[in-house]
């Protein structure tokens, strides 16, 4: 294949890498062993080594073991940001066990189809959630339920005060004692063998269970084998030039996400980078007092996290310096908000893509290389990237085209847990002897030198007036040049025989006030006519997935709800 995107390669990044073959697992134990005394967590203030790390990970993964998890069982962890996450990541890995993460903010319904959907018969969670899963445990097929603290890893003196402050207004302080099979994390690890059975792993083998965000239908369980992980946390670590045993990485992004897993945790475990582990990444205060005191050089984040920096009010009382190198996905980097938080910080903030499917990241543009804004940047090394016509997902397009994005590589997944009409949708054979090609479902088009962008969802598109197609992000992108707007989101709405009308959602900065009127012409200015929005809607805030992605499929539902009852 043709692949200009090379010729704009960093001179550090190759076309192919020489991937270490070992797992994810093993990996933690070669970076305990090189840097023992080294951080490899920072959560509240306190600190874990990495010789820690690996003793606690051996000591859950001997804990499970006594449990009767064994080699391709699924085991659940439903847990915020804190150090209980990457321990039980690593635990089940060790003793081949297949990693469910869960999202601590569903509901018992989402959370019952995803125990279920899995098979998952042990589950690790958190104290301030165990009552969902205490109400829902019947309807699933789960055995055991091993309930950690927040607290646990805090130092001393917030410990205390947590306890006696905010422990049970929290909703963290619950009682366990008389459930069948439930355990506290912090007994369980006392009472357990320094070290477990060992395991044969096959690179092959199952490693997660990431389900897909729910944003366009029902959620899928994308399987992610051992290999898949450790090569895209090892083409992260190339790209990002990440240097061993001298990186600290601020992790607000939610580990139970694909995108945190390779470019925080599995990174980090890689290249001993220190992880500064953020439980609420909305609390922008308490994100900006972590970067000033403990110097992160590395911050994956989604754009509704960089947009919260910039437009925070007190935000020259802290420094933001220490930041070196920034990739943004989950979500469209609007352009204004990436030159801004440049301008604050002094780092390079690029934008990257990537899906569940693809372990996640399939494109970034080059740290400190040609950073074309508004694209995605460059398909990483070993990723074979080509855009197809919409219509029959099998004719190639040239630089320019608008088609659907297809990739392949060794980070993409080997197929949907137990939905084999979903996984042929999605990973097809084009006839050229190589493995399938995964349908992304994003449009995108492709520039002469390999830089990619992406239109949008297929799924989102609108189909406007005359048969036009409108692609949402092009309308959000020009709203967010708006010296009012924070954010803003596009929909098309029904409009009978004409197709679908453009209305947008707006979220205005802080004090300031607009008009529906003042908003059409600066369309107007910017946009050709048909892609004007008709209608303008002013919100306080707009729905998002916990990692910071827009939910247009929710405020469709709502405009058809409205359309329904008449409105």
């Amino acid at each position: 294949m043709d692949k200009p995107w090379l010729n704009f390669y960093e001179p550090h990044v190759p076309e192919h890498i020489d991937y270490p073959r070992i797992t994810m697992p093993a990996a933690l134990e070669e970076t305990a062993r090189k840097y023992p005394d080294r951080t490899a967590l920072i959560f509240k203030d306190a600190r874990i080594t990495f010789r820690e790390y690996n003793e606690t990970v051996d000591r859950l993964a001997a804990a499970l073991q006594g449990l009767g998890v064994k080699k391709g069982d699924r085991v659940a962890v439903h847990l915020p940001n804190c150090p209980q996450f990457p321990f039980s990541y690593y635990a089940i890995l060790r003793i081949g066990g297949i990693v469910v993460p869960c999202n601590p903010l569903y509901t018992a319904r989402e959370m019952r189809y995803q125990l279920n959907d899995s098979g998952a018969e042990v589950i690790i969670t958190l104290s301030a959630m165990y009552p969902i899963i205490k109400q829902i445990r019947q309807e699933t097929s789960l055995r055991h339920v091993i309930v950690a603290q927040i607290k646990t890893y805090f130092p001393p003196l917030l410990r205390l005060l947590f306890t006696l402050l905010l422990e049970k207004k929290k909703g963290h302080r619950v009682d366990i004692s008389g459930d069948p099979n439930t355990y506290w994390f912090h007994e369980v690890l006392a009472r357990a063998p320094a070290k477990p059975a060992p395991v044969e792993l096959d690179w092959e083998d199952t490693a997660v269970l990431m389900y897909t965000g729910g944003t366009t239908g029902v959620s899928k369980g994308a399987q992610l084998t051992h290999k898949n992980i450790l090569v895209n946390a090892y083409q992260c670590k190339v790209w990002m030039n990440a240097q061993d045993s001298q990186e600290i990485c601020l992790t607000t992004l939610p580990l139970y996400h694909s995108y945190a897993m390779t470019t925080c945790m599995n990174l980090g475990t890689l290249t001993g980078t220190t992880l500064l582990l953020v439980p609420d990444p909305r609390d922008i205060k308490d994100v900006l007092k972590t970067i000033t005191k403990h110097k992160p050089t590395l911050y994956p984040g989604v754009p509704a996290m960089y947009v919260a920096i910039n437009n925070y009010p007190e935000l020259h009382k802290y420094d933001l310096r220490s930041i070196k190198a920034c990739i943004s996905g989950a979500a469209a980097l609007p352009v204004e908000v990436q030159q801004r938080f440049q301008e604050l910080t002094g780092a390079r903030l690029v934008e990257g893509y990537g899906l569940s499917e693809a372990s996640p990241v399939t494109h970034a543009n080059p740290i400190f290389g040609e950073n074309r804004i508004g694209t995605i940047g460059l398909p990483w090394p070993d990723t074979e990237v080509k855009i197809v016509d919409v219509d029959t997902g099998t004719k190639t397009l040239g630089p320019g085209e608008i088609g659907e994005l297809c990739i392949r590589g060794p980070q993409v997944m080997k197929g949907y847990w137990q939905m084999p009409t979903e996984t042929a949708n999605t990973l097809r054979d084009h006839g050229d002897g190589g493995p399938p090609w995964l349908h992304t479902g994003d449009i995108a088009s492709m520039d002469a030198d390999g830089y990619f962008r992406i239109v949008d969802r297929k799924k989102d598109m609108i189909l406007g007036a005359g048969g036009f197609n409108i692609y949402p992000r092009e309308i959000e992108e020009v709203l967010y040049e708006h010296p009012k707007v924070k954010e803003a989101a596009a929909i098309g709405v029904p409009a009978g025989e004409k197709g679908e009308r453009v209305k947008v959602f707006i979220v205005l900065k802080d004090g300031e006030t607009a008009t529906e009127e003042e908003i059409i012409e600066f369309c107007k200015q910017n946009l050709a006519p048909y892609k004007v929005p008709k209608f303008v809607e002013f919100r306080k805030e707009l729905p998002k997935t916990t990692v910071g992605k827009i939910l247009r499929r929710v405020l469709l539902e709502e405009e058809k709800q409205r359309l329904a009852a008449g409105q």
